[in-house]
């Protein structure tokens, strides 16, 4: 036998199949007793047994072969298609169990899209309480509350059930979260549908969580809102309860939508939207001091809560992997609020205006 390129065997979901490899490993010399019994494929001297489960190559960016059984090492693959919930495909195109658990930026988005519910329930209630109502705390008490349960009980439910961990895939591209706009179309005639959750549970937990929300919601707030909403009219009492009926659906069609653009694009939005709200706050309250501020408890109370969304949103840009250096950053979190009132005075209107009318 003469001595020639080596071919290889590659596995291909339930069978193998023969490559060529250029430049490979050259064969070993065998006798001629050694090959008897044996069938020879090609002229690169590759032999194979004479029962080969050629499968076609998968195709599509995320469509796999889930396993059917696993018989030691060898395992026994299916058809190529959508990988079952809770599972993704691998480098070779199996479906593979997502074991993982979520990293420190994938914890912190989940809180982000926990509190855009509790942050809305909070503006509509302070809008429509009025000054003479004193049913505004115990409402936002109420809705932390829910808010609060519906996380513990989403975790609880969600896989490993019964436990506060959940167990996760790596998000790895931001067409992880749109696996249905990649289905292939192999004759462009049939589509190849391989739409699946490749960052579970990232996606849909989402979803959970704001249905809960919206169940607790509507089984304490009413009764609450009833009792002790004695400074509202009967009209006005409920309404910040119908504004949750609106925006719950607006927060679930953001998430079905731009659920992967918010992943890698909600640390700014926290920053953007918390800077925007305290000036428009604090030109709103005529807020031109530090007197002003200490006039009324709520002012403090609104300026800590926006010092807590810039911390917050600081943290999700730099994950705080490195503490020596991104520590030091939250030491920015005030410069906003102090900028504004060492400027206030420069940029009053009717000062503008005088100066301008005096010919300044």
């Amino acid at each position: 036998m003469e001595e020639g390129s080596c071919r290889r065997l590659e596995r291909a979901g339930g069978g193998a199949r023969c490559l060529s490899a250029a430049g490979g490993p050259r064969c070993a010399r065998r006798d001629r007793s050694d090959r008897i019994g044996s069938q020879r494929h090609g002229n690169a001297g590759c032999d194979l047994p004479a029962a080969v489960d050629i499968q076609p190559a998968c195709l599509g960016l995320y469509c796999g072969r889930t396993v059917l059984s696993v018989n030691g090492s060898v395992e026994t693959y299916g058809d190529c298609g959508v990988c079952p919930r809770g599972q993704r495909t691998d480098d070779n195109k199996i479906c593979r169990e997502c074991m993982g658990s979520p990293d420190r930026y994938d914890w912190l988005y989940l809180g982000f899209m926990a509190m855009l519910p509790l942050v809305l329930h909070w503006f509509f209630i302070e809008w429509y309480s009025g000054k003479k109502s004193s049913s505004a705390l115990l409402q936002h008490i109420t809705a932390l509350f829910e808010c609060s349960v519906a996380a513990i009980v989403t975790l609880l439910v969600s896989d490993p059930v019964g436990s506060l961990h959940i167990r996760s895939c790596k998000v790895k591209k931001l067409s992880d979260w749109y696996t249905m706009l990649y289905n292939p179309s192999p004759d462009y005639i049939t589509t190849v549908h391989c739409t699946h959750e490749a960052v579970y549970p990232l996606y849909t937990i989402v979803f959970i969580y704001y249905a809960f929300c919206l169940v607790l919601m509507m089984l304490l707030r009413p009764l609450l809102v009833k009792k002790i909403a004695c400074g509202l009219g009967k009209s006005d009492r409920f309404k910040s309860i119908y504004a949750a009926l609106y925006f719950f659906p607006i927060l679930t069609v953001l998430q079905a939508v731009g659920g992967g653009l918010l992943y890698y694009a909600f640390p700014y939005i926290i920053l953007v939207l918390s800077l925007v709200t305290l000036a428009v706050y604090m030109s709103a309250s005529e807020v031109e001091s530090f007197k002003d501020l200490l006039v009324r408890k709520k002012r403090l109370v609104v300026l800590f809560s926006h010092w807590l969304l810039h911390a917050y949103g600081i943290i999700s840009i730099s994950k705080l992997d490195k503490l020596e250096q991104d520590l030091p950053l939250l030491a920015l979190v005030p410069a906003p609020a102090l900028f504004y009132l060492l400027t206030a005075k420069y940029t009053e209107p009717s000062r503008i205006l005088s100066e301008g009318g005096n010919g300044h």
